[in-house]
């Protein structure tokens, strides 16, 4: 057995999607579409917001976050998935694979922070108005953001540290489209045990941390918004809530599902499909129930056209 990361493999091969032959170039075609939506999408809500001056506050700084990490999960799983829809062996470096698990793990975890510090800022809007500012200030979100990140980066890094010293000299091929880390134990030759309790306890902190931050966000701002004398306030604040908890209850029901099961229950083909969900849908979603909806985004991005235009 080979010294220093005890791995007795130099790649792996990602066993892609699906198997069946008829499924490849729908499938390709498919995750194509969705991966240039995602990236057009959430780099031109970057861009909008840092180019127009009226959307720099704190609610579009958390927007932008948001489109970043989405762009960055998506460009981390996607293309590798591209690849198996068009070659019959998908291999990846043992490095690479640790490499893509590390940022995978990264920017999963800076999404779900990210969305509660979405709902937080949202709860001061809506229930301390006069106090938004001050509660909100330029400190505070930006201590936010860079909390997100420096915690989502501790826990990819002790998740990955002790990935590395699992001992791999089973078979090679890993039953997934990426390099996730239940696909990645079931391929290991040696103990387990610390890893599935790191899946656990992170898994469990990661999830119901964030949710419970957006729950009681919500009650809070419902309960400000069923005090809203008119229908019509009613009603579009109510619609912007139900975009937002859709998207949370997707994002975090497909991670609930594919992490906080028993390794013996966990079915990695039902992981596949919660997997999809949270690693290429959300991101291509996020942009769509967040930004493109909102009145303010839309003028500021006819502004910009216009100011194309124009020119």
């Amino acid at each position: 057995m080979a010294a220093g990361n005890h791995c007795t493999v130099t790649e792996f091969f990602l066993a892609g999607l699906s198997e069946k032959q008829e499924l490849q170039t729908p499938l390709f075609l498919l995750f194509l579409g969705i991966y240039v939506i995602t990236v057009v999408g959430n780099l031109g809500m970057v861009t909008l917001i840092g180019l127009s001056s009226h959307l720099h506050n704190p609610m579009y700084y958390f927007l932008s976050s948001l489109s970043f990490i989405d762009l960055c999960q998506s460009t981390v799983v996607t293309p590798k998935l591209l690849v198996s829809f068009v070659t019959e062996k998908n291999p990846i470096s043992y490095s690479g694979c640790m490499a893509q698990l590390y940022f995978f793990i990264t920017f999963g975890i800076a999404e779900c922070y990210t969305l509660a510090a979405m709902a937080y800022d949202r709860y001061v809007a809506i229930c301390n108005p006069l106090l938004y500012s001050v509660t909100m200030s330029y400190q505070i979100y930006t201590s936010l953001i860079t909390g997100v990140y420096i915690f989502s980066v501790f826990c990819a890094s002790v998740h990955t540290g002790f990935m590395i010293k699992i001992s791999f000299c089973k078979l090679d091929v890993i039953n997934h489209y990426f390099c996730d880390l239940l696909p990645l134990l079931k391929l290991a030759c040696s103990s387990t045990y610390i890893n599935e309790l790191l899946i656990l306890f992170f898994g469990t902190l990661n999830i119901f941390v964030p949710i419970l931050t957006i729950i009681t966000s919500y009650i809070f701002i419902i309960a400000s918004i069923l005090r809203i004398r008119s229908t019509e306030g009613r009603s579009k604040a109510f619609s912007t809530c139900s975009s937002h908890i859709l998207a949370v209850v997707i994002f975090f029901g497909s991670l609930a599902f594919m992490y906080l099961q028993p390794s013996s229950v966990n079915s990695m083909d039902q992981g596949k499909v919660s997997s999809v969900f949270y690693t290429i849908v959300v991101p291509m979603l996020n942009p769509l129930i967040y930004s493109l909806r909102n009145k303010d985004v839309n003028v500021a991005l006819k502004k910009i056209l216009e100011r194309k235009i124009f020119m």
